[in-house]
């Protein structure tokens, strides 16, 4: 089964104007942008026949083309990243057995996490989308808590059923819990990892949908499948001792370069 990636990357974030141009400094000292390292990422993903970035922006055009990036280009008027996604592939012609949606504010984005929901997708012919979940330590609850104390949006979190089909998805911590973990701890927490693999049916068919009021409220894209009953496929990955989050807000760069230092990425 053939494999895009394309990566959506927009200038103008609400949250963070210019964020895929935003410069994170690795363990060696070296800058690079948060777009490119996004397509590093996606490039060290197996079983990939072809990595795209996918963007309505001339200088985020430009600055992919200066690291040999394959650029798409798609309309302002996208909505989300699954639009763009879902614009990028009718644009390559189609033809591609999986889309996968590696956004563009996800770096850190280890390439198991992608094998292993391709994998997953291939294994359930009833999901049309499926979406990596990975359970929270205690340091990276505190962390979603004390975001939401601070009036920060950070991760989203997930809830699904026992046949690992979404739930519910949301920008609050979900589901409710009074107990405090040490950070070692395992929780009842999943934070929901920014990356879709889609069937082109589910994909095409996404933009034509109305945006429901779930999708308005929470600003989550992939509520649309969910209020359109489309089955999600939570598929839960492992952290391997790596160390996760996304560029959500100005806050998060040195988290970030404080992540890839410990980690010894360049």
């Amino acid at each position: 089964m053939s494999v895009l990636v394309a990566i959506p990357a927009r200038y103008a974030s609400t949250r963070y104007p210019g964020k895929p141009l935003v410069p994170l400094t690795g363990a060696t000292g070296i800058a690079r942008s948060l777009v490119e390292r996004s397509w590093r990422a996606a490039c060290g993903v197996a079983g990939v026949d072809k990595v795209v970035v996918a963007t309505d922006d001339d200088r985020i055009r430009a600055a992919c083309e200066t690291f040999g990036a394959e650029v798409v280009m798609t309309s302002p008027d996208c909505a989300n990243g699954t639009e763009r996604c879902a614009e990028a592939h009718a644009a390559l012609g189609g033809g591609y057995d999986i889309v996968v949606n590696l956004q563009g504010d996800a770096p850190l984005t280890p390439h198991w996490f992608v094998e292993d929901l391709v994998a997953g997708l291939r294994a359930d012919p009833a999901a049309g989308i499926a979406t990596p979940v990975l359970r929270c330590d205690g340091a990276a609850l505190n962390g979603f808590l004390d975001d939401r104390r601070n009036g920060r949006v950070g991760g989203t979190t997930a809830v699904f059923g026992a046949d690992h089909g979404a739930l519910y998805f949301s920008k609050e911590v979900i589901p409710y819990t009074a107990d405090a973990y040490a950070d070692t701890d395992d929780t009842p927490v999943f934070h929901h990892v920014g990356v879709y693999a889609y069937r082109p049916d589910a994909l095409d068919a996404y933009p034509g949908w109305q945006v429901g009021p779930l999708e308005t409220l929470e600003g989550l894209e992939q509520l649309r499948f969910l209020e359109n009953g489309r089955r999600v496929l939570c598929v839960e990955v492992e952290a391997r001792n790596r160390q996760f989050w996304e560029l959500n807000n100005p806050e998060d760069v040195p988290r970030l370069e404080r992540m890839m230092a410990e980690m010894g990425l360049e």
